[in-house]
């Protein structure tokens, strides 16, 4: 399989997620590779999307957002779980798409160990802190080059998914701008995430 190129990511959010879906991501460590099938994402804008990380600026925690293209943006939520995303735009412009859900295409054994309770394979990397957790990606890989070959994450292009396969909706669970129709999603995956819409009690933006 090929990478995806940068320039192929340095696009409005938008049309990146949608890109995205179908195109496979995949982890190296020493305990061996996993890769999974991106089947839903979630698009992002910065100054402009008041649900983004990047709606008040620029800053420590958000600075990988601001480019360039193409690398991996990873942030700790409630405490507990790691969400990653694929920077989007042009270096200076923020924007990324969090990846929300994906099917196990290579190294099964190793995401089955590393998210036991999962019910069946379907579940491994269903929402994004499940696909995180798969992956073994935590907050040492943000900043990593997803279209670079040496980078222990990578980015590949996948099996093309038809227009007519790809659904559009609300993204789940943010405080603001929540009824904005850019979560896309491969329609018939098992491993599309449960639908969660968000409200006033939570604080925190996504992505």
């Amino acid at each position: 399989m090929d990478l995806v190129t940068r320039e192929e990511l340095a696009r409005d959010p938008l049309w990146v997620a949608r890109r995205l879906l179908g195109c496979e991501l995949r982890s190296s460590s020493p305990e061996g590779d996993v890769g999974v099938r991106l089947v839903e994402v979630e698009a992002y804008r910065g100054t402009d999307d008041p649900a983004s990380h990047c709606y008040r600026g620029r800053t420590e925690r958000n600075s990988v957002m601001f480019g360039p293209a193409g690398h991996l943006y990873v942030y700790f939520v409630y405490g507990m779980h790691f969400c990653i995303n694929v920077v989007c735009l042009t270096d200076g412009v923020p924007g990324a798409v969090l990846l929300r859900a994906g099917e196990i295409t290579t190294g099964g054994e190793l995401a089955r160990s590393r998210k036991p309770a999962a019910r069946k394979d379907s579940q491994l990397a269903s929402g994004p802190a499940r696909l995180a957790g798969v992956l073994g990606i935590t907050r040492e890989h943000n900043g990593l080059d997803l279209t670079a070959p040496g980078s222990p994450v990578r980015l590949y292009n996948g099996s093309e998914v038809a227009e007519d396969d790809i659904r559009s909706g609300p993204r789940v669970g943010v405080a603001a701008a929540m009824d904005l129709p850019w979560r896309s999603w491969v329609d018939g995956s098992e491993a599309v995430s449960a639908y969660r819409r968000g409200g006033r009690r939570r604080t925190r933006a996504r992505a």
